[in-house]
């Protein structure tokens, strides 16, 4: 098993700036099992989307709305990945979710509230 913790959301105004952690914990097999972390966004009312993701050894993917502002990170030796979010706009408002992926499991965090202001 992986428990997922979020931390770094927040109010903040429509321009600035946010930095999400996610640590993963769990016996050493589970951790290493992880190829795969992510943060996805729920916003009222809508479907979860994949905001950003990096696999093990560093590869990503952004959502087209990310591209360019956002930027996933991790931090192998800590179990920990993040999510720069620059140039914050009223519609990244959302719940941001951790997400953790081995071949066949699926973990997520509880969610960390995110709001932008205009």
């Amino acid at each position: 098993q992986v428990q997922l913790v979020e931390s770094g959301g927040g109010l903040v105004q429509a321009g600035g700036s946010l930095r999400l952690s996610c640590a993963a914990s769990g016996s050493i097999l589970s951790i290493n099992a992880i190829n795969r972390m992510g943060w996805y966004r729920q916003a009222p009312g809508k479907p979860r989307e994949l905001v950003a993701a990096i696999t093990r050894s560093g590869s990503t993917n952004y959502a087209d709305y990310a591209e360019g502002r956002f930027t996933i990170s991790r931090d192998n030796a800590k179990n920990t990945v993040y999510l720069r979010m620059n140039d914050l706009k009223p519609e990244d408002t959302a719940v941001y979710y951790c997400n953790a992926r081995t071949i066949s499991l699926t973990y997520w965090g509880q969610g960390t509230q995110v709001t932008v202001s205009s």
